[in-house]
């Protein structure tokens, strides 16, 4: 079974940074697209920014010039890298793949624990 695992969230101040990675565990051997979404209390879950396997971005208006997503491929590991964070930000961030292939198939729509970024004011 393959798993995203989350880590980097925290708390910081409104203008700092955080970067949070995703990596894939257990038999995952190639992932296409992978992609940040990101839940404030109350609110629906939305996209942050995904990424393909070529390294095509895409990103939510909302944090155009602020965040930056990349991947190591070799790693199977997205990251986020997230600056002038604002209090809006705040929300638990989750790492997706639509699908991930594995030596007994494909695994689809695979989603991470979630990691917890709160922005103070």
């Amino acid at each position: 079974q393959v798993q995203l695992v989350e880590s980097g969230g925290g708390l910081v101040q409104a203008g700092g940074s955080l970067r949070l990675s995703c990596a894939a565990s257990g038999s995952a051997f190639r992932i296409g697209v992978m992609g940040w979404y990101r839940q404030a209390p109350g609110k629906q879950r939305e996209l942050v920014a995904t990424i393909t396997s070529g390294s095509i971005t895409n990103y939510a208006d909302s944090v155009k010039g602020r965040f930056t997503i990349s991947r190591d491929n070799a790693k199977n590991t997205v990251y986020l890298q997230m600056n002038s964070l604002k209090p809006e930000d705040t929300a638990v961030y989750y790492c997706n793949a639509p699908w991930i292939a594995t030596p007994w198939g494909r695994e689809t729509d695979v989603w991470g624990q979630g990691t917890q970024v709160f922005v103070s004011s």
